[in-house]
């Protein structure tokens, strides 16, 4: 099994869900976070007082699934947050040991589906 873990910008989550609920995949984590990479922050105004954001707004989308499924979650991740601009977001991919579904009992691909 391996873990997924996208971050990418707010306004591409729905799109990302829906190509995700296409392929099958029926539950995933989502978590409000902020970082920055090379697109480095930016500047905004606010009642006419110039600041800096150094630390930009993402969403963190994690997401386990089976090894026979991580390439098409890969692909489907990318071609829905994929703007081509800077900023755009990582994909981290990890290996899970383990996976217990708590009510059944269920262990690893069990657990998943």
């Amino acid at each position: 099994m391996k873990k997924v873990e996208a971050i990418v910008r707010h306004f591409k989550l729905e799109d990302i869900k829906a190509a995700l609920m296409e392929i099958g995949i029926q539950g995933m984590t989502v978590t409000e976070v902020r970082g920055f990479g090379r697109q480095k922050g930016h500047t905004e105004t606010y009642r006419g007082t110039e600041y800096s954001v150094d630390l930009i707004p993402k969403v963190k989308i994690e997401v386990v699934v089976p090894d026979a499924d991580l390439e098409q979650v890969l692909e489907s991740i990318i071609q829905a947050a994929q703007t081509g601009q800077v900023g755009d977001g990582k994909i981290f991919v990890s290996d899970v040991s383990q996976a217990i579904r708590i009510r059944t009992r269920e262990t690893d691909d069990a657990a998943l589906r």
